[in-house]
């Protein structure tokens, strides 16, 4: 009895329940989908069993791991590169109205815009094909970053507004000491949409370059699956690619209640 006590409270703790309860629902339709395939006998070129994907993926690790760091590679540059150009885009927006009335249509524009449209542009006008897709998934992942984090300068109290500068504030300690620290929820929100939004840039963009040889990423990896009708180890990128957005995410949600968890109620527990 003692021992279930024990154990019952970390089954019903909020932080231990966003671990486990995905785990058990991950695990449930695993064994489902394991399952279903072998008692249907649904062929592997089809749809392959949870445990022909594992074994593939550690068949085919050598050619898989070396396209996950090629695909990891061009998502943490292209994000890096999102969220310092979109910062100091937000910044400027945020000095007068004027500027972000005249520029931001154009911002909303790359995003309307679908990458799969405009990549092929930039790999011809890019000689270096990593460049390349590094500034087609930057493309995608900065208008989050631009649109948060200028809401979030915006969104400042008036009346500390109105007080700093009845204290003759400069523009700078205004940014520093009110803007920035009302900004970073809405900022690192940003970062959590960002990331998926990066490296779905790349693999996007990898597929519309087409490219072969030694730095290639998963994405080449599926396309040449797909023509080999090699399924299982086409799943195996696949579950790659998934389990690189959920770390990213994962990342980015740790570096958030890291940030803002003492002090902003939107990462305390209720």
């Amino acid at each position: 009895m003692k021992r279930r006590s024990q154990i019952f409270p970390l089954i019903t703790h909020p932080h231990y329940q966003k671990v486990i309860v995905p785990v058990l629902i991950a695990i449930l339709l695993l064994a489902g989908w394991q399952m279903a395939v072998v008692l249907l006998k649904v062929p592997s070129y089809l749809v392959p069993s949870p445990w022909l994907t594992f074994t593939t993926l550690i068949e085919n690790w050598p050619a898989l791991g070396n396209a996950l760091l090629f695909t990891l590679k061009v998502t943490l540059l292209s994000f890096l590169l999102a969220i310092v150009a979109g910062a100091l885009i937000a910044f400027l927006f945020v000095q007068s109205r004027l500027i972000e009335t005249a520029f931001f249509p154009y911002v909303v524009l790359l995003q309307v815009t679908p990458i799969v449209a405009i990549a092929p542009l930039i790999i011809i006008w890019i000689s270096d094909t990593t460049s390349a897709l590094v500034i087609c998934s930057t493309l995608v992942a900065i208008f989050p970053i631009i649109s948060n984090t200028t809401l979030g300068l915006r969104s400042v109290a008036p009346g500390l507004l109105d007080y700093m500068q009845l204290r003759k504030a400069s523009r700078l300690q205004i940014l520093l000491r009110l803007r920035i620290p009302t900004a970073l929820p809405y900022f690192f929100a940003a970062l959590r949409i960002a990331c998926g939004l990066a490296l779905i840039g790349a693999v996007v963009a990898e597929f519309v370059a087409g490219t072969g040889g030694s730095n290639t990423g998963l994405a080449y990896q599926i396309l040449l699956s797909g023509f080999q009708l090699d399924i299982p180890r086409m799943f195996a990128a696949l579950v790659l690619i998934s389990l690189t957005g959920i770390l990213l995410f994962s990342g980015m949600s740790l570096l958030t209640r890291l940030a803002i968890g003492r002090w902003h109620e939107s990462e305390t527990e209720r």
